[in-house]
């Protein structure tokens, strides 16, 4: 049953909100782009929060845009909005946004709105939308204060950034590189849920701000270490170079020292199901997919598992020999490759050329009551939800992670 969320909002207030919606979707982009322009005039301190590069994409204010709207359009009922609320809690929770930063957050999305809609935003609208700000901020700040709370009665748990050291760097293919890390202060610290990630904080030499990126753990909980799997981002086009992790591959080394937040994220393996596990990534989607399809081969050694990477070809195939022996070893995990530019190296060892497909996927799987699991790039996702939804799958048995800014991939 849904968690009930009392407003306290009178109707007119909320009538107001909600008259609101159609502006939203027409204008919600181009009020949030200007809401960060404000902000970060008036506060530049938060560049050492906010993606820049993800401002600069615009894929941040579309995804504020996204839930500006659906907090107007379920401003009666806002615990239908729960589950996005603790999604994006848990980004908050791993780039330590604390309730002070709310009330900044509200004035200058107020003055956006004002900036952009012109006498459409009056007093009226203003004011409604100043009080549902703050319900709403109230509903964001409970839950991440039960989630900072958790995390610290964790054994070993931790707020803020804490400094890990890289105990080993391993290079996995031509753009995808692994860092081991340990506890620089050689105290305990937790496990995670597979699925999971932490947030990187580079203090780069030359750049004005810290720069905080989110990279999916890629290992079996447990094993003593925590593992980040990093492509690293060349400039292709109008797309700069990554700055961070351009910056992991060149400058960290065994012994280097990397500050990361604790372990977030609600993408996890369920691990009480026990039905045939299908997990799909598209290149360096794999991180989860590798810590799920380790801790599953760990706790669940009978459960089925099907594991479908797509990628370019060989020569950008991360951990390709991990996952065959794993599939030699244990009669129950299936692994199947697809390349869609195989180099002249791959000599066909692969299983599909192209593009995973629905006609591929019932080819090989036992049935579609199953446990799908799939990560990668927007497209690569939206065909892997479009695939599912032609084996007739159940939407409960659909589980994705979108790398950066939430973002629809039903469509």
């Amino acid at each position: 049953m849904a968690t009930q969320v009392t407003t306290g909002l009178e109707k007119d207030t909320r009538d107001i909100v909600k008259a609101t919606v159609p502006i939203l979707q027409e204008r919600g982009d181009e009020i949030t782009k200007r809401f960060y322009q404000l902000m970060f005039e008036n506060h530049p301190e938060l560049k050492n929060i906010f993606n820049q590069t993800n401002q600069r994409k615009g894929d941040q204010s579309k995804a504020l845009a996204n839930t500006v709207y659906a907090a107007a359009a379920n401003i009666d009922h806002l615990e239908e909005i729960l589950p996005q609320v603790k999604q994006i809690s848990q980004k908050h929770r791993s780039l330590n946004i604390k309730p002070e930063h709310y009330p900044i957050v509200g004035k200058h999305l107020l003055l956006a709105m004002k900036d952009v809609l012109g006498d459409t935003a009056n007093d009226d609208v203003i004011n409604a939308w100043e009080k549902a700000y703050s319900v709403i901020a109230s509903v964001f700040i409970d839950t991440e204060k039960q989630m900072y709370q958790e995390m610290e009665n964790t054994v070993g748990g931790w707020i803020d950034y804490r400094d890990f050291k890289v105990v080993d760097k391993v290079i996995e293919s031509d753009v995808i590189t692994s860092f081991y890390l340990e506890p620089a202060d050689g105290n305990p610290f937790p496990a995670y849920q597979p699925g999971q990630y932490v947030t990187v904080k580079a203090d780069i030499e030359g750049e004005s701000y810290s720069h905080l990126r989110q990279y999916s753990l890629s290992c079996a909980p447990g094993e003593g270490v925590y593992r980040i799997s990093v492509k690293r981002e060349d400039a292709i086009g109008d797309n700069p170079a990554g700055i961070v992790s351009n910056y992991l591959h060149s400058h960290l080394e065994k012994g280097s020292i990397l500050p990361i937040s604790a372990p977030s994220g609600d993408f996890t393996l369920d691990q009480n199901d026990t039905r045939p596990l299908v997990l799909m990534s598209g290149g360096v989607g794999l991180t989860p997919m590798m810590s799920m399809l380790l801790t599953t081969i760990k706790y669940q050694p009978e459960r089925e598992v099907y594991y479908i990477h797509a990628a370019q070809n060989g020569k950008v195939h991360a951990m390709r020999e991990t996952v065959q022996s794993l599939a030699e070893q244990h009669n129950h995990v299936h692994a199947f490759t697809i390349y869609d530019k195989p180099s002249t190296e791959d000599d066909g060892n692969y299983d599909k050329l192209g593009y995973i497909d629905h006609e591929f996927l019932n080819s090989v799987l036992s049935t579609n009551d199953s446990a799908f699991y799939f990560c990668g790039p927007i497209g690569f996702m939206k065909a892997m939800y479009q695939n599912l939804k032609k084996l007739h799958v159940a939407d409960h048995d659909i589980h994705y992670e979108v790398f950066g800014p939430a973002t629809a991939i039903a469509e």
